[in-house]
């Protein structure tokens, strides 16, 4: 009889760990922390504060001083850490992998902060290259934490002579931002387990990391001068860890514009940047994303197709839509030499950019391109020639569309995303003397219509798939002769003179970046596409 009432004692407590005392913690949790589908990823015990706000701190003779904080929560003003787990999950795993990661929403609102913790690495690392995650974090994530950046926090950071940052987060998800862009001199973070080149989806033997005694073990008997933490009852034991401690409230750090970090004083300029999203995927924007892509696909079938329609329906029927093209400037621009085109020279955003000015102008244009796939050949409302990248020869072959009409090119050679202008190339100087600068920008809501490392061949659909995608076009006035390679000027001269004035009329800054600097930094390549030798 003794075993059976073991079993049935076992059996009892069982029932209560995983049904009753869970459905207790869940009821208090979301009575007492009111917990949010918006931030599902933590919510820490509250403690009242024994330290100064961070707006006390002096920043004043730090050189020589050690500085230790988290970023979540203190360096970031989001108080969720879900939206960088679902880009990790979307950018560098599949569609797929970030919509279990979604479904998981309800089961973290009911678990504690450790458990959330691992069930978010589980979904988003289990079987996940290394490779694509040293993508994603280099090439993805920086522009988002940029973006959430907490500016006076920054301030603080940046004014202590040596940084450590402790954090339970994955250490591979930050440490290249935190280096790279915060100048941090070590980051002590959760490390996760791997077989050969993967991601096993859970902690090291060492399990995730306990920040007040991550710092204990790091500085031994020494104190760092400084520590940054927030409101929470683990953050005051990392603190008080330290000779000074200062604490960051999170609501006032939402509601306070001062706490935005504005892009000039970004530590690094954020010139270039991947990934499809351009949204924060928090997880209500995540849920509205899946339920609008069935239709965005849709859409943007019907927006390709209607490059087939004469120009006047293209504008109507686009407009109907959602697409918006605002175009101003000198629309009427006419060739003074008989049999040779206008040469229309144009700053970089998406593969659209041609398609976009030949529909504003309403005219045929040529397209010369460097690399374009196949499908966007096939799908192409115009003419489009390839480029070979051998600069005589390709210098024929936009002579030879020039005199068979209007030709357009894109001189930076690759799309940037950002307000910045890549070095133009001056092959474009020496083939015409009558020149036209076309200012172009796009805004989108969704998803981004470039890409580095994906599929080139979706970029124009993804870029339609937007509910309103807008091309803003400004047709500048055509470049005066004198100050072309007619009237003596150097190609160079022309094309420095060219960025400059599309910059202005921008907004933009001009940069000596180059392709090849964008391809080596996004997707550790130089960008240039292989043909098959037959092609």
């Amino acid at each position: 009889m003794v075993f059976p009432m073991v079993l049935l004692r076992l059996a009892d407590w069982i029932h209560y760990q995983l049904l009753a005392n869970s459905c207790y913690r869940a009821a208090r949790k979301m009575k007492s922390c009111g917990f949010l589908l918006g931030n599902p990823s933590l919510k820490l015990p509250q403690q009242p504060s024994s330290f100064p706000s961070i707006t006390k701190c002096s920043l004043e003779g730090r050189g020589s001083q050690t500085l230790a904080c988290d970023i979540h929560r203190v360096l970031l003003r989001s108080q969720s850490f879900f939206p960088y787990f679902m880009l990790i999950a979307f950018e560098g795993g599949s569609i797929f992998r970030a919509f279990l990661l979604l479904l998981s929403c309800p089961l973290l609102w009911i678990l504690d902060y450790e458990l959330k913790l691992r069930v978010m690495i589980f979904i988003t690392f289990c079987g996940l290259k290394i490779r694509d995650m040293e993508r994603t974090s280099r090439a993805v994530l920086p522009k988002f934490y940029l973006e959430n950046l907490h500016f006076q926090a920054y301030e603080v950071l940046a004014s202590a002579g040596s940084k450590v940052v402790f954090t339970s987060m994955p250490r591979v998800m930050v440490e290249i931002f935190l280096k790279e862009y915060l100048s941090v001199d070590d980051v002590v973070g959760t490390e996760l387990h791997t077989v050969g080149c993967y991601f096993t989806g859970l902690p090291s033997g060492s399990g995730l990391l306990v920040k007040h005694r991550a710092l204990m073990e790091y500085f031994g008997d020494r104190k760092p001068e400084i520590g940054l933490g927030s409101s929470s009852v683990y953050d005051h034991l990392f603190i008080s860890l330290c000779k000074e401690g200062y604490m960051m409230n999170n609501e006032e750090g939402k509601s306070n514009p001062s706490s935005v970090m504005p892009r000039e004083k970004y530590p690094k300029p954020l010139i270039f940047h991947d990934g499809r999203l351009a949204f924060l995927p928090t997880p209500s924007s995540t849920l509205c994303m899946f339920m609008w892509l069935p239709i965005g696909i849709l859409l943007a079938i019907y927006r390709i197709l209607l490059g087939k329609l004469p120009y006047k329906l293209i504008i109507s029927l686009g407009a109907w839509s959602g697409v918006e093209i605002n175009v101003k400037g000198c629309l009427a621009q006419r060739s003074e030499q008989k049999n040779k085109g206008v040469l229309y020279v144009c700053n970089h955003r998406t593969l659209l950019d041609p398609v976009f000015l030949s529909t504003s102008l309403r005219k045929p244009l040529t397209a010369v391109t460097y690399s374009l796939s196949r499908v966007s050949e096939l799908i192409a409302p115009m003419k489009t020639v390839r480029l070979t990248r051998d600069r005589n020869q390709d210098g024929e072959t936009m002579q030879k569309m020039l005199k068979e009409g209007d030709l357009v090119v894109c001189p930076e050679g690759t799309t940037c995303r950002e307000p910045y202008l890549l070095r133009f190339s001056s092959l474009f100087a020496e083939l015409a003397d009558e020149i036209v600068p076309v200012a172009i920008n796009t805004q989108v809501s969704m998803f981004y219509g470039t890409t580095a490392s994906g599929l080139k061949c979706l970029d124009p659909f993804f870029f339609l798939m937007n509910p309103r995608p807008r091309y803003c076009i400004e047709i500048l006035e055509k470049v005066a002769k004198e100050l072309t390679c007619a009237g003596g000027r150097s190609s160079c001269e022309v094309a420095n003179y060219i960025q400059k004035q599309l910059a202005q009329a921008l907004g933009f800054e001009c940069t000596t970046l180059t392709r090849r600097d964008k391809y080596l930094m996004l997707a550790g390549n130089e960008g240039i596409v292989q043909q098959n030798k037959e092609n």
